[in-house]
């Protein structure tokens, strides 16, 4: 847990563990290594919409037992989640923006209403809603989010930035978190590359994306873990297990984390 030696906190998003009961993720992710988790809240998962207001304090309780945190759950930004999360003693609820159908502009301007709007439910329950980048058709990169904090307290609304999602759109690390230094509200650490998915002689070229372990990708994990200790960030930093390969997850989030605490820790 945090302490002055060590200001970081390690977060598993543990969306890929969805078929585990509460009782053996707990286990699971304490037994990792891991502080503590960021939650889905969606139909299917250990916590559902409907019963959100029940259900998450339970778990939170039931993984507190394995001391084992909830820093953020990624959910709806109903009012019964922020009174579960308020209950649950859960500080971030993760958003991404998606561009849908009516452009690029249109969904800026519709988030931003979206986000001023839900700056008294934070006030109300304590909670912050965090807002990620995300590749395709969505806000991508660091500076398309901060345009979306503008005018807004860092106290209600933050940004949970994204390793891999700015490094596909060719961010620098050290650039993306210097853009959203003033609300960063997480650290998500995720890796993955662009391949070319078919031969030389298509027609068109196509490109696809690779997720892949934390050494091998185009976020460069040693330059963000050295550019946050430079700054002297005191958060949350939350593996998201975002793998091509999700047969072998388990291995690969033990190692991640373990490279992870290596750079953070160091």
């Amino acid at each position: 847990m945090e302490n002055p030696e060590n200001p970081f906190s390690f977060s598993l998003f543990v969306k890929h563990w969805k078929d585990k009961p509460p009782e053996e993720l707990a286990r699971f992710v304490s037994g990792t290594g891991f502080d503590g988790i960021e939650l889905p809240v969606r139909a299917g998962f250990q916590v559902e919409p409907e019963t959100v207001q029940r259900t998450l304090p339970e778990i939170a309780r039931l993984l507190g037992g394995y001391d084992v945190k909830i820093f953020s759950v990624a959910a709806s930004t109903d009012e019964s989640v922020f009174a579960a999360c308020a209950e649950a003693g859960v500080p971030v609820i993760r958003i991404m923006v998606n561009i849908e159908q009516d452009g690029y502009k249109a969904a800026e301007e519709r988030t931003r209403r979206k986000l001023e709007q839900l700056v008294p439910l934070c006030g109300k329950y304590g909670v912050k809603v965090g807002v990620q980048q995300h590749y395709g058709n969505f806000v991508i990169d660091s500076n398309g989010i901060m345009r979306l904090m503008d005018g807004l307290s860092s106290d209600h609304v933050g940004v949970v930035w994204d390793a891999a999602h700015d490094a596909f759109a060719g961010q620098q690390p050290e650039y993306g978190l210097e853009i959203v230094w003033p609300h960063l509200a997480m650290v998500n650490l995720k890796n993955g590359y662009y391949y070319r998915s078919n031969g030389p002689e298509a027609e068109t070229a196509e490109w696809k994306r690779h997720f892949t372990t934390g050494r091998h990708g185009m976020a460069h994990w040693p330059r963000i873990a050295s550019y946050v200790k430079q700054r002297n960030y005191k958060g949350v930093v939350c593996l998201t297990a975002e793998y091509t390969d999700l047969e072998n997850k388990d291995r690969y989030i033990a190692e991640d984390l373990a490279y992870a605490k290596s750079l953070f820790e160091s």
